[in-house]
């Protein structure tokens, strides 16, 4: 598992290996990730886009923004958390990820980021690496 609280917005990740969506023959790894996004501050907050940087064990980057995340802009009240999973493939057996969302206060206009932590992707039989 791993954590990162940025403007009193804690993200947390925990990635899964799935072998069943992986073909190892082919160059193919899926991860499942599982985020939980907790607002830890008095003012709601709506999530409003998400950038993404995915990293293979080449160090080959792929970047990824959009609006909201799996179809969704949560808005997350003093103490509310939002849990979602996704996944992301990649052509090696390891990698990482690691992003931010941009939020925005509900009462007002104020914009800002929050870190999504870096996190490993790794196939059971490697050992767990963040650069």
């Amino acid at each position: 598992m791993y954590s990162a609280t940025t403007h009193e917005i804690r993200v947390t990740v925990t990635p899964e290996f799935s072998p069943e969506k992986s073909t190892p023959t082919k160059q193919h790894f899926f991860w499942h990730y599982t985020i939980e996004i907790t607002n830890l501050g008095m003012p709601a907050v709506q999530l409003l886009t998400r950038h993404w940087r995915i990293t293979d064990a080449h160090g080959r980057n792929s970047i990824v923004d959009g609006e909201g995340v799996v179809g969704e802009k949560p808005v997350l009240r003093a103490g509310e958390s939002f849990t979602y999973t996704s996944g992301v493939p990649l052509a090696t057996p390891s990698g990482f990820m690691r992003g931010e969302y941009g939020m925005c206060q509900v009462d007002g206009d104020q914009r800002f980021k929050v870190e999504i932590p870096a996190f490993s992707l790794d196939t059971p039989d490697d050992q767990p690496v963040v650069n």
